[in-house]
Protein backbone atom coordinates (compact mmCIF):
# COMPACT_ATOMS: atom_id res chain seq x y z
CA UNK A 1 0.00 0.00 0.00
CA UNK A 2 1.46 3.32 -1.13
CA UNK A 3 0.44 6.62 0.41
CA UNK A 4 -0.16 9.57 -1.93
CA UNK A 5 -0.56 13.18 -0.84
CA UNK A 6 -2.16 16.03 -2.78
CA UNK A 7 -1.22 19.58 -1.80
CA UNK A 8 -3.98 22.15 -2.45
CA UNK A 9 -3.23 25.85 -2.08
CA UNK A 10 -4.51 27.87 -5.06
CA UNK A 11 -7.54 30.14 -4.60
CA UNK A 12 -10.47 30.45 -7.09
CA UNK A 13 -8.92 33.68 -8.40
CA UNK A 14 -6.14 31.49 -9.78
CA UNK A 15 -8.25 30.79 -12.86
CA UNK A 16 -7.07 27.78 -14.85
CA UNK A 17 -4.65 26.64 -12.15
CA UNK A 18 -7.49 26.43 -9.63
CA UNK A 19 -9.55 24.41 -12.12
CA UNK A 20 -6.59 22.08 -12.63
CA UNK A 21 -6.38 21.57 -8.86
CA UNK A 22 -10.00 20.39 -8.90
CA UNK A 23 -9.33 18.03 -11.80
CA UNK A 24 -6.36 16.59 -9.94
CA UNK A 25 -8.45 16.16 -6.80
CA UNK A 26 -10.90 13.99 -8.74
CA UNK A 27 -8.05 11.95 -10.19
CA UNK A 28 -6.33 11.34 -6.86
CA UNK A 29 -9.65 10.39 -5.27
CA UNK A 30 -10.07 7.77 -8.01
CA UNK A 31 -6.78 5.98 -7.25
CA UNK A 32 -7.65 2.35 -6.39
CA UNK A 33 -7.89 2.02 -2.61
CA UNK A 34 -6.56 -1.52 -2.86
CA UNK A 35 -3.14 -0.10 -3.75
CA UNK A 36 -3.17 3.50 -2.51
CA UNK A 37 -4.18 5.52 0.49
CA UNK A 38 -4.69 9.24 -0.08
CA UNK A 39 -4.37 12.35 2.05
CA UNK A 40 -5.18 15.89 0.90
CA UNK A 41 -3.28 18.76 2.49
CA UNK A 42 -4.86 22.19 2.14
CA UNK A 43 -3.87 25.66 3.31
CA UNK A 44 -6.99 27.76 2.66
CA UNK A 45 -10.23 27.04 4.51
CA UNK A 46 -12.23 27.45 1.28
CA UNK A 47 -10.95 24.05 0.17
CA UNK A 48 -13.11 22.45 2.86
CA UNK A 49 -16.17 23.24 0.71
CA UNK A 50 -14.72 21.24 -2.16
CA UNK A 51 -13.33 18.40 -0.04
CA UNK A 52 -16.68 17.75 1.61
CA UNK A 53 -17.77 15.76 -1.46
CA UNK A 54 -14.93 13.25 -1.09
CA UNK A 55 -14.30 10.43 1.35
CA UNK A 56 -10.64 11.32 1.81
CA UNK A 57 -8.37 11.99 4.71
CA UNK A 58 -7.63 15.71 4.89
CA UNK A 59 -5.14 17.74 6.87
CA UNK A 60 -4.88 21.48 7.30
CA UNK A 61 -1.39 22.71 6.45
CA UNK A 62 -0.49 25.88 8.39
CA UNK A 63 1.53 28.32 6.32
CA UNK A 64 3.56 29.86 9.14
CA UNK A 65 4.26 33.58 8.68
CA UNK A 66 7.79 33.78 10.07
CA UNK A 67 8.99 30.55 8.49
CA UNK A 68 7.71 31.71 5.10
CA UNK A 69 9.41 35.08 5.63
CA UNK A 70 12.64 33.30 6.45
CA UNK A 71 12.28 31.18 3.33
CA UNK A 72 11.76 34.29 1.20
CA UNK A 73 14.84 35.90 2.71
CA UNK A 74 16.86 32.75 2.07
CA UNK A 75 15.77 32.85 -1.56
CA UNK A 76 16.47 36.56 -2.02
CA UNK A 77 19.98 36.11 -0.63
CA UNK A 78 20.61 33.37 -3.18
CA UNK A 79 21.57 30.81 -0.55
CA UNK A 80 21.81 27.15 -1.66
CA UNK A 81 18.62 25.14 -1.42
CA UNK A 82 20.16 21.93 -0.10
CA UNK A 83 20.81 23.25 3.44
CA UNK A 84 17.35 24.84 3.51
CA UNK A 85 15.68 21.52 2.74
CA UNK A 86 17.62 19.92 5.60
CA UNK A 87 16.88 22.68 8.11
CA UNK A 88 13.24 23.59 7.37
CA UNK A 89 11.72 20.46 8.99
CA UNK A 90 12.96 21.74 12.37
CA UNK A 91 10.91 24.96 12.26
CA UNK A 92 8.65 25.24 9.19
CA UNK A 93 5.04 24.13 9.98
CA UNK A 94 4.28 23.33 6.33
CA UNK A 95 7.28 21.02 6.02
CA UNK A 96 6.50 19.42 9.37
CA UNK A 97 2.89 18.72 8.41
CA UNK A 98 3.78 17.18 5.04
CA UNK A 99 6.59 15.05 6.47
CA UNK A 100 4.38 13.84 9.31
CA UNK A 101 2.11 12.11 6.80
CA UNK A 102 5.02 9.94 5.54
CA UNK A 103 3.73 9.88 1.98
CA UNK A 104 5.49 7.93 -0.75
CA UNK A 105 4.67 10.83 -3.09
CA UNK A 106 3.24 14.32 -2.75
CA UNK A 107 1.55 15.79 -5.84
CA UNK A 108 1.82 19.55 -6.26
CA UNK A 109 -0.57 20.67 -9.04
CA UNK A 110 0.12 24.41 -8.87
CA UNK A 111 3.68 24.73 -10.27
CA UNK A 112 4.84 26.68 -7.22
CA UNK A 113 7.84 26.63 -4.91
CA UNK A 114 6.23 24.24 -2.42
CA UNK A 115 7.10 21.40 -4.75
CA UNK A 116 10.82 21.74 -4.07
CA UNK A 117 11.18 23.69 -0.83
CA UNK A 118 10.42 20.72 1.42
CA UNK A 119 12.28 17.36 1.52
CA UNK A 120 9.35 15.22 0.42
CA UNK A 121 9.13 13.02 -2.72
CA UNK A 122 7.34 15.32 -5.15
CA UNK A 123 5.49 15.16 -8.47
CA UNK A 124 5.10 18.78 -9.58
CA UNK A 125 3.12 20.34 -12.44
CA UNK A 126 4.72 22.80 -14.83
CA UNK A 127 1.81 24.33 -16.72
CA UNK A 128 3.80 26.58 -18.99
CA UNK A 129 7.17 28.22 -19.56
CA UNK A 130 5.76 31.27 -21.32
CA UNK A 131 8.02 33.59 -19.32
CA UNK A 132 10.73 32.23 -21.63
CA UNK A 133 8.80 31.91 -24.87
CA UNK A 134 6.67 35.08 -24.62
CA UNK A 135 9.02 37.60 -23.02
CA UNK A 136 6.92 40.61 -24.07
CA UNK A 137 4.29 40.19 -21.35
CA UNK A 138 5.15 41.74 -17.97
CA UNK A 139 2.84 39.49 -15.95
CA UNK A 140 5.28 36.62 -16.43
CA UNK A 141 8.47 38.10 -17.86
CA UNK A 142 9.15 41.35 -16.00
CA UNK A 143 12.50 41.45 -14.19
CA UNK A 144 11.44 40.05 -10.81
CA UNK A 145 8.74 37.77 -12.19
CA UNK A 146 11.13 36.29 -14.75
CA UNK A 147 13.84 35.63 -12.15
CA UNK A 148 11.33 34.14 -9.74
CA UNK A 149 9.91 31.80 -12.36
CA UNK A 150 13.35 30.77 -13.58
CA UNK A 151 14.42 29.92 -10.05
CA UNK A 152 11.18 28.06 -9.35
CA UNK A 153 11.20 25.91 -12.49
CA UNK A 154 14.91 25.19 -12.37
CA UNK A 155 14.58 23.99 -8.76
CA UNK A 156 11.50 21.92 -9.59
CA UNK A 157 13.45 20.17 -12.34
CA UNK A 158 16.38 19.56 -10.00
CA UNK A 159 14.59 18.33 -6.89
CA UNK A 160 11.26 16.78 -7.98
CA UNK A 161 10.97 13.06 -8.59
CA UNK A 162 8.76 13.86 -11.57
CA UNK A 163 7.19 16.72 -13.51
CA UNK A 164 3.75 16.82 -15.12
CA UNK A 165 3.27 18.72 -18.39
CA UNK A 166 0.19 19.27 -20.54
CA UNK A 167 1.54 18.20 -23.92
CA UNK A 168 4.42 16.79 -25.89
CA UNK A 169 5.45 20.37 -26.68
CA UNK A 170 5.44 21.13 -22.95
CA UNK A 171 7.79 18.17 -22.39
CA UNK A 172 10.16 19.37 -25.09
CA UNK A 173 10.18 22.91 -23.67
CA UNK A 174 11.13 21.63 -20.19
CA UNK A 175 13.98 19.61 -21.68
CA UNK A 176 15.14 22.53 -23.82
CA UNK A 177 14.92 25.04 -20.98
CA UNK A 178 16.33 23.11 -18.01
CA UNK A 179 17.91 19.93 -19.34
CA UNK A 180 15.65 17.70 -17.25
CA UNK A 181 15.94 14.01 -18.19
CA UNK A 182 13.02 12.98 -20.41
CA UNK A 183 12.25 9.97 -18.21
CA UNK A 184 11.20 12.21 -15.31
CA UNK A 185 8.78 14.28 -17.42
CA UNK A 186 5.25 12.91 -17.78
CA UNK A 187 2.65 14.14 -20.29
CA UNK A 188 -0.83 14.46 -18.79
CA UNK A 189 -3.14 16.50 -21.08
CA UNK A 190 -5.77 18.75 -19.53
CA UNK A 191 -9.47 17.92 -19.37
CA UNK A 192 -12.53 20.01 -18.59
CA UNK A 193 -13.34 20.42 -14.87
CA UNK A 194 -16.08 18.27 -13.36
CA UNK A 195 -18.51 21.18 -12.98
CA UNK A 196 -18.80 21.31 -16.79
CA UNK A 197 -20.67 17.98 -16.72
CA UNK A 198 -23.68 19.56 -15.02
CA UNK A 199 -26.74 19.76 -17.25
CA UNK A 200 -28.78 21.79 -14.80
CA UNK A 201 -29.38 25.50 -15.17
CA UNK A 202 -29.14 27.45 -11.88
CA UNK A 203 -32.68 28.56 -11.00
CA UNK A 204 -31.82 32.27 -10.98
CA UNK A 205 -29.41 32.19 -13.92
CA UNK A 206 -31.50 34.26 -16.33
CA UNK A 207 -32.21 36.93 -13.74
CA UNK A 208 -28.52 37.32 -12.89
CA UNK A 209 -27.24 37.30 -16.47
CA UNK A 210 -29.09 39.44 -18.98
CA UNK A 211 -27.72 37.62 -22.00
CA UNK A 212 -28.49 38.49 -25.60
CA UNK A 213 -30.01 35.74 -27.74
CA UNK A 214 -26.70 35.29 -29.56
CA UNK A 215 -23.17 36.12 -28.39
CA UNK A 216 -19.48 35.27 -28.61
CA UNK A 217 -17.95 34.16 -25.30
CA UNK A 218 -14.44 34.55 -23.89
CA UNK A 219 -13.75 33.60 -20.23
CA UNK A 220 -10.29 34.85 -19.26
CA UNK A 221 -8.72 37.04 -16.62
CA UNK A 222 -7.64 40.37 -18.01
CA UNK A 223 -3.94 39.73 -18.42
CA UNK A 224 -2.21 41.25 -21.44
CA UNK A 225 -1.38 37.82 -22.82
CA UNK A 226 -5.06 36.93 -23.00
CA UNK A 227 -5.21 39.33 -25.97
CA UNK A 228 -8.63 40.88 -25.32
CA UNK A 229 -7.72 43.96 -27.35
CA UNK A 230 -7.28 42.14 -30.68
CA UNK A 231 -10.57 40.36 -30.03
CA UNK A 232 -12.32 43.67 -29.36
CA UNK A 233 -10.84 45.24 -32.46
CA UNK A 234 -12.11 42.25 -34.45
CA UNK A 235 -15.60 42.83 -33.04
CA UNK A 236 -15.36 46.52 -34.02
CA UNK A 237 -14.45 45.51 -37.57
CA UNK A 238 -17.34 43.06 -37.80
CA UNK A 239 -19.83 45.52 -36.33
CA UNK A 240 -19.92 47.31 -39.68
CA UNK A 241 -21.31 44.24 -41.46
CA UNK A 242 -22.83 42.32 -38.53
CA UNK A 243 -24.58 45.03 -36.50
CA UNK A 244 -26.14 42.54 -34.06
CA UNK A 245 -22.85 40.99 -32.95
CA UNK A 246 -22.26 40.75 -29.18
CA UNK A 247 -19.30 39.70 -27.04
CA UNK A 248 -19.47 38.52 -23.42
CA UNK A 249 -16.28 38.63 -21.35
CA UNK A 250 -15.96 36.76 -18.05
CA UNK A 251 -12.96 37.05 -15.76
CA UNK A 252 -11.35 38.77 -12.80
CA UNK A 253 -9.98 42.29 -13.22
CA UNK A 254 -6.25 41.93 -13.76
CA UNK A 255 -3.57 44.25 -15.10
CA UNK A 256 -5.09 45.00 -18.53
CA UNK A 257 -8.68 45.53 -17.39
CA UNK A 258 -8.71 49.33 -17.35
CA UNK A 259 -7.10 49.58 -20.78
CA UNK A 260 -9.62 47.09 -22.18
CA UNK A 261 -12.51 49.14 -20.80
CA UNK A 262 -11.00 52.27 -22.34
CA UNK A 263 -10.67 50.59 -25.74
CA UNK A 264 -14.32 49.46 -25.66
CA UNK A 265 -15.40 53.03 -24.91
CA UNK A 266 -13.19 54.52 -27.63
CA UNK A 267 -14.60 52.12 -30.23
CA UNK A 268 -18.19 52.85 -29.22
CA UNK A 269 -18.89 49.25 -28.24
CA UNK A 270 -20.21 49.78 -24.74
CA UNK A 271 -23.59 48.25 -25.66
CA UNK A 272 -22.04 45.39 -27.61
CA UNK A 273 -19.36 44.08 -25.22
CA UNK A 274 -20.56 43.06 -21.77
CA UNK A 275 -18.26 42.43 -18.81
CA UNK A 276 -19.58 39.68 -16.54
CA UNK A 277 -16.81 39.82 -13.93
CA UNK A 278 -15.97 36.69 -11.96
CA UNK A 279 -18.34 33.84 -12.84
CA UNK A 280 -18.77 30.98 -10.34
CA UNK A 281 -18.19 27.42 -11.51
CA UNK A 282 -21.84 26.42 -11.41
CA UNK A 283 -22.78 29.09 -13.97
CA UNK A 284 -20.12 28.24 -16.57
CA UNK A 285 -21.85 25.29 -18.29
CA UNK A 286 -24.94 27.32 -19.09
CA UNK A 287 -22.90 30.24 -20.40
CA UNK A 288 -21.10 27.90 -22.80
CA UNK A 289 -24.38 26.25 -23.85
CA UNK A 290 -25.96 29.60 -24.69
CA UNK A 291 -22.91 31.03 -26.45
CA UNK A 292 -22.66 31.01 -30.22
CA UNK A 293 -18.98 30.19 -29.88
CA UNK A 294 -15.90 30.42 -27.69
CA UNK A 295 -13.23 32.64 -29.27
CA UNK A 296 -9.88 32.49 -27.46
CA UNK A 297 -7.04 34.63 -28.90
CA UNK A 298 -4.54 33.88 -26.11
CA UNK A 299 -0.78 34.03 -26.64
CA UNK A 300 -0.03 31.52 -23.90
CA UNK A 301 0.06 27.75 -24.12
CA UNK A 302 1.13 25.13 -24.70
CA UNK A 303 -2.58 24.26 -24.21
CA UNK A 304 -5.57 25.66 -22.30
CA UNK A 305 -8.67 24.48 -20.45
CA UNK A 306 -11.48 26.72 -21.93
CA UNK A 307 -11.65 24.93 -25.32
CA UNK A 308 -12.09 21.66 -23.45
CA UNK A 309 -14.93 23.20 -21.44
CA UNK A 310 -16.55 24.34 -24.68
CA UNK A 311 -16.21 20.86 -26.21
CA UNK A 312 -18.11 19.31 -23.30
CA UNK A 313 -20.89 21.89 -23.59
CA UNK A 314 -21.22 21.58 -27.37
CA UNK A 315 -19.99 25.13 -27.93
CA UNK A 316 -18.08 25.77 -31.20
CA UNK A 317 -14.48 26.95 -30.74
CA UNK A 318 -12.02 29.26 -32.49
CA UNK A 319 -8.58 29.54 -30.90
CA UNK A 320 -5.02 30.71 -31.47
CA UNK A 321 -3.17 28.34 -33.78
CA UNK A 322 0.12 28.44 -31.85
CA UNK A 323 2.16 26.22 -29.51
CA UNK A 324 0.29 23.04 -28.58
CA UNK A 325 -3.20 24.34 -29.27
CA UNK A 326 -3.60 22.90 -32.81
CA UNK A 327 -2.70 19.48 -31.39
CA UNK A 328 -5.11 19.97 -28.49
CA UNK A 329 -8.18 20.84 -30.57
CA UNK A 330 -7.49 18.86 -33.75
CA UNK A 331 -10.22 19.41 -36.35
CA UNK A 332 -12.76 20.43 -33.71
CA UNK A 333 -11.93 24.16 -33.82
CA UNK A 334 -11.07 27.01 -36.16
CA UNK A 335 -7.51 28.30 -35.83
CA UNK A 336 -6.20 31.82 -36.34
CA UNK A 337 -3.06 33.90 -35.88
CA UNK A 338 -3.56 35.78 -32.57
CA UNK A 339 -1.52 38.67 -33.99
CA UNK A 340 -4.03 39.18 -36.81
CA UNK A 341 -7.23 41.10 -36.12
CA UNK A 342 -8.35 40.19 -39.64
CA UNK A 343 -7.99 36.44 -39.04
CA UNK A 344 -9.79 36.66 -35.70
CA UNK A 345 -12.60 38.65 -37.34
CA UNK A 346 -12.85 36.17 -40.20
CA UNK A 347 -13.27 33.23 -37.81
CA UNK A 348 -15.87 35.08 -35.75
CA UNK A 349 -17.77 36.07 -38.89
CA UNK A 350 -17.88 32.48 -40.10
CA UNK A 351 -19.10 31.24 -36.74
CA UNK A 352 -21.70 34.00 -36.48
CA UNK A 353 -23.25 33.35 -39.88
CA UNK A 354 -22.73 29.66 -40.66
CA UNK A 355 -25.09 27.40 -38.69
CA UNK A 356 -23.80 24.22 -40.33
CA UNK A 357 -20.19 25.05 -39.44
CA UNK A 358 -21.18 25.59 -35.82
CA UNK A 359 -23.09 22.31 -35.69
CA UNK A 360 -20.15 20.41 -37.21
CA UNK A 361 -17.64 21.93 -34.79
CA UNK A 362 -19.91 21.29 -31.81
CA UNK A 363 -20.26 17.62 -32.77
CA UNK A 364 -16.52 17.18 -33.30
CA UNK A 365 -15.85 18.89 -29.98
CA UNK A 366 -18.17 16.51 -28.13
CA UNK A 367 -16.46 13.53 -29.76
CA UNK A 368 -13.07 14.87 -28.72
CA UNK A 369 -14.24 15.44 -25.14
CA UNK A 370 -15.60 11.89 -24.98
CA UNK A 371 -12.29 10.42 -26.12
CA UNK A 372 -10.24 12.12 -23.38
CA UNK A 373 -12.10 12.88 -20.16
CA UNK A 374 -11.84 12.37 -16.42
CA UNK A 375 -11.71 8.57 -16.74
CA UNK A 376 -8.73 8.66 -19.12
CA UNK A 377 -7.05 11.40 -17.09
CA UNK A 378 -7.41 9.31 -13.93
CA UNK A 379 -5.95 6.23 -15.59
CA UNK A 380 -2.99 8.16 -16.97
CA UNK A 381 -2.27 9.74 -13.57
CA UNK A 382 -2.38 6.29 -11.95
CA UNK A 383 0.16 5.02 -14.48
CA UNK A 384 2.44 7.97 -13.76
CA UNK A 385 2.17 7.58 -9.99
CA UNK A 386 2.87 3.84 -10.21
CA UNK A 387 5.92 4.46 -12.38
CA UNK A 388 7.34 6.81 -9.75
CA UNK A 389 6.54 5.05 -6.48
Amino acid sequence: MKKIGLFMEYAPSGGGTFQYNQIMLDAVAALPDSRFSVVVGYTAELWQNYLADYNLKTVHVPRGFWSRALGLGWTLLGLPLGPWRKLCPYFHPMAQTLLREQCDLWIFPSQDARGYQFPVPALVSIHDLMHRYERRFPESASGWEYLNRERTYANICQWAKGVLVDSELGRLQVIESYGMPAGRIHVLPYIAPRYMLSEQTPHDFSSRYKLPAKFIFYPAQFWEHKNHKHLINAIAKLKKILPDIKLMLAGSKKNAYDSVIKLVQELGLVDDIIFLGYVPDEDMPELYRRARALVMPTYYGPTNIPPLEAFVAGCPVAISGIYGMPEQVGDAALLFDPNSVDEIADCIGRLWTDDKLCMDLAEKGKERAASWGQKQFNERLREIVESIV
